[in-house]
């Protein structure tokens, strides 16, 4: 899957860097001062186009400068400055992955076993390394418990370890027996890049308010993960908040990132009294993928290049489809994206165009929302049948 993509303004051109233009006011300024013609070869051309190319070094400094102070334009630490303008005062750190690990011990004890804040646990390759967050006690009559395990590494690195992978202790504790993790690991995200801290600087206006503000929700959990590609937030019911989360690959979020979304969002001095908040899945909308493509007979593009491009081009589309709640399944993309890669003709059979909710709700008359449009879809991929239909004349 491709990650998401976010564009900023252009940069803007507060002063012209036409290097034409800049001579032929040098050359008129001079002849106007000297009383002389500058010839095309002479000493005196040679010096104004040096003079000119000292000036657009000059003006494009001072371009990059103003641009460096437009959120929009601005890069690295300059962005980082300006986020002294929004609600949001510096770029998020990046986040270790977490998942839930089963302690246990050899057999039950009469008294309670400690199993350390701190201790650590690993996989058999020792790629990584975990801890647990606080103390836990095997009770005494038990022979396991349930603890969650940070990795000490933070970022995406840690995101993905399948049940079971992670099963070998660091820290021996009393009576130890095994431990296993007992779902994947997840939550794991890295710094934000200039384009998603600037979509987070712009989504913090939001959290000014603690009204229930629609935008307050997405910014909050849009800051739990930097892999969280799209958030919906609407109200079924009165006082009843449900958030959904999209991650960048298209996928509906884990367990582990819901649970921090939900614990972003609950805070006190986030959530309204009022509000419930819960956060659920959005609904799968599936549809497949049949068409024939033709090729011109005459095209300089090898069968093996343009069949490369075509499924190259049906990967970005999968990607594109899914990668936003609520976006609508659309075949005139597809066929777009086809076209691109030098194919003449393209028959296609499915998808067809196919509206999805974002969850955004209509307000009635009567100042309430329909819950029907509450449930956010995504379109998810099922079967994809490409068919070459060989050559044709133009």
């Amino acid at each position: 899957m491709e990650t998401k993509e976010i564009k900023r303004n252009p940069a803007y051109q507060f002063v012209s860097t036409d290097t034409n233009g800049i001579i032929s006011d040098l050359i008129e300024g001079y002849e106007l001062i000297m009383k002389s013609t500058v010839r095309p070869a002479s000493p005196e051309m040679q010096l104004i186009r040096w003079v000119a190319h000292i000036i657009i070094q000059e003006r494009m400094l001072n371009n990059w400068t103003g641009n460096q102070n437009i959120p929009s334009r601005a890069d690295g630490a300059n962005l980082d400055a300006l986020a002294e303008l929004t609600y949001i005062q510096s770029r998020p750190p990046a986040k270790p992955a977490a998942c839930k690990m089963r302690f246990e011990i050899s057999q039950p004890q009469e008294q309670a076993i400690l199993i350390p804040a701190g201790t650590r646990v690993t996989d058999s390759s020792n790629t990584l390394v975990w801890e647990t967050l606080e103390d836990h006690y095997v009770t005494a009559g038990q022979s396991s418990i349930e603890a969650e395990v940070r990795c000490q590494t933070p970022g995406i690195v840690g995101n993905g370890y399948a049940a079971g992978q992670i099963n070998t202790l660091v820290d021996v504790y009393e009576y130890y027996s095994k431990c296993t993790n007992t779902n994947v690991s997840d939550g794991g995200s890295d710094v934000p890049t200039d384009e998603e801290y600037y979509e987070l600087m712009r989504a913090s206006m939001d959290a000014y308010s603690c009204a229930g503000a629609r935008g307050a929700y997405i910014y909050w959990a849009m800051q739990v993960s930097t892999e969280i590609a799209d958030v919906a937030a609407s109200s079924p019911t009165p006082g009843v908040v449900k958030i959904y989360v999209l991650m960048d690959d298209g996928t509906l979020a884990t367990e582990e990132i819901k649970s921090k979304v939900l614990a972003a969002c609950s805070a006190d001095e986030r959530r309204p009294l009022t509000d419930l908040v819960t956060v659920e899945d959005a609904e799968l909308v599936p549809y497949d993928i049949q068409f024939t493509y033709y090729t011109n007979r005459s095209s300089n593009q090898s069968g093996a290049e343009i069949a490369a491009a075509v499924q190259a081009a049906v990967d970005k589309y999968i990607a594109w489809q899914c990668g936003k709640l609520g976006r609508d399944i659309n075949p005139s993309k597809l066929i777009s994206l086809l076209m691109q890669t030098g194919v003449k003709r393209v028959d296609l059979a499915s998808p067809a165009f196919t509206h999805l909710q974002d969850g955004n709700q209509t307000l009635n008359a009567d100042m309430s929302y329909d819950p029907a449009e509450a449930v956010p879809q995504v379109a998810r991929v099922m079967h994809v049948t490409i068919h070459n239909g060989g050559y044709e004349d133009e």
